[in-house]
């Protein structure tokens, strides 16, 4: 009995931490910025992997306010609430974080207006010079 309730809570602790930075995205995000003076970006283009929702946060943003606006508990492992170098688009499926990408500021702030999240049908990311 004891193996069992060990096994579950170890099995819990490795899913809740399986979010993983998806570098890639920000990577072909970087290459775009730079092949000219973008004004939008579709953000489904960039992405190989499922995802029905996408967040994003700006420098600064506390992870009690992400909890709020994802409706989840995460533990934001870009520490952007202490960072002015990054947006953050952090990624949902099923009502869970999947993945996050970290988007270098640079030189280009970045907008979704004012929807509340991007989906794959409306993920128009606007980039402000």
């Amino acid at each position: 009995m004891k193996k069992s309730v060990w096994f579950v809570v170890l099995t819990m602790l490795l899913v809740s931490g399986c979010v993983q930075q998806n570098k890639t995205v920000a990577s072909k995000f970087d290459e775009r910025l730079t092949e000219g003076n973008p004004t939008e970006m579709n953000i489904s283009e960039l992405t190989d992997f499922t995802w029905d929702k996408a967040f994003l946060f700006e420098p600064y943003t506390p992870e009690e306010s992400m909890n709020d606006r994802l409706g989840v508990n995460y533990k934001d492992k870009s520490k952007i609430s202490i960072r002015d170098d990054i947006f953050l688009l952090v990624f949902m499926a099923d009502g869970k974080v999947v993945q996050y990408a970290e988007l270098a500021r640079a030189k280009n702030n970045f907008s979704i207006g004012m929807k509340k999240y991007l989906t794959p049908s409306d993920d128009q990311l606007l980039i402000v010079q």
